[in-house]
């Protein structure tokens, strides 16, 4: 394989209770990249599209995770990248991780397939650790596993793909404002109260055995936190109002995509889906703020290839 091209999801991480150890994939949005092999050693950005974003190959999260691979493999080629962004960085929808992502699956595509998984994960750990400081893994890991994913631990890194119940939706609406993620984590508190983290845990085992159970309504009863939606939330103009909307319509649930401001809610079928969608639109067409919207699957392939040869 000398050439290949590959979609990589957006993704939603925290799914309301499960701060910086939970996400999924979607599958309506996402970027797609190209990588071909060239002679010439190193790694190269030829062409952005969909996004204002540096051609430096060491600030750029995709290009720096190639480079990272291609060094550590010790390489006899070089890869020439193209990235065409499908959703906007700063989202709160995963943008540099599906970039990051996205390029250790590509790369990894090129040099034979000799990585699993969860080495992926860790390569696309240093892109986000590139673009925003952090080597948080909880965006990552869904667009690279696919479906729902509990980072059961960073130290050592370990992965659980989680079950997704085939009639779960994902709507979302994101608002064309920004929330920077040092605002998002500047109003977090430093101390919880032993019961809210009690309640919390118990939320996340909820959450996570109704996945296993495809019981709908232990999803919707989980999808509750008590700990940074109640500060964050502040952060993103009319955030309660689209919420009691999704609800209102049917949701399971509804809350923060990562630091925001995309807010989502997850759905049992497509007609709920569909009004939960008209209801969150109407509660937001009168603000004075553009909003771009989506209903989608669960994503659960991943990153995955469209072409190759």
């Amino acid at each position: 394989m000398n050439y290949l091209k590959i979609f990589a999801p957006a993704t939603v991480a925290n799914v309301s209770c499960g701060f910086d150890s939970l996400g999924f994939a979607v599958d309506a949005i996402g970027d797609e990249m190209t990588f071909t092999k060239t002679a010439e050693k190193g790694v190269k950005i030829t062409n952005i599209t969909g996004a204002n974003l540096t051609y430096d190959v060491d600030k750029n999260a995709a290009s720096a995770v190639v480079k990272k691979i291609l060094n550590e493999t010790n390489a006899d080629f070089g890869i020439e990248l193209t990235i065409h962004k499908g959703f906007s960085p700063g989202s709160g929808l995963g943008s540099s991780a599906a970039s990051a992502a996205g390029a250790a699956f590509g790369a990894n595509q090129l040099l034979g397939n000799i990585y699993s998984e969860l080495e992926l994960t860790k390569f696309a750990m240093f892109g986000e650790e590139v673009a925003c400081g952090t080597p948080i893994a909880d965006n990552v890991a869904a667009a690279v596993y696919g479906g729902f994913v509990l980072i059961r631990s960073y130290q050592p890194l370990e992965i659980v793909k989680l079950p997704v119940p085939s009639e779960l939706r994902v709507v979302a609406i994101h608002p064309q404002i920004e929330v920077k993620t040092k605002d998002a984590r500047d109003v977090l508190p430093t101390k919880i109260a032993l019961k809210d983290a009690v309640t919390q845990w118990a939320n996340v085992g909820g959450l996570i055995a109704g996945l296993y159970a495809n019981n709908y309504e232990l999803i919707g009863n989980s999808l509750v936190d008590i700990i940074v939606e109640p500060v964050r939330k502040t952060l993103i103009p009319h955030f309660d109002d689209v919420k009691n909307a999704a609800l209102k319509a049917g949701a399971l649930g509804a809350g923060i995509s990562g630091s925001g401001p995309t807010i989502f809610a997850l759905c049992k079928g497509e007609e709920v889906a569909e009004e939960v969608y008209k209801n969150i639109k109407e509660s937001y067409k009168n603000t004075g703020i553009a909003f771009e919207m989506f209903t989608s699957k669960v994503n659960n392939e991943g990153t995955k290839i469209i072409e190759s040869k």
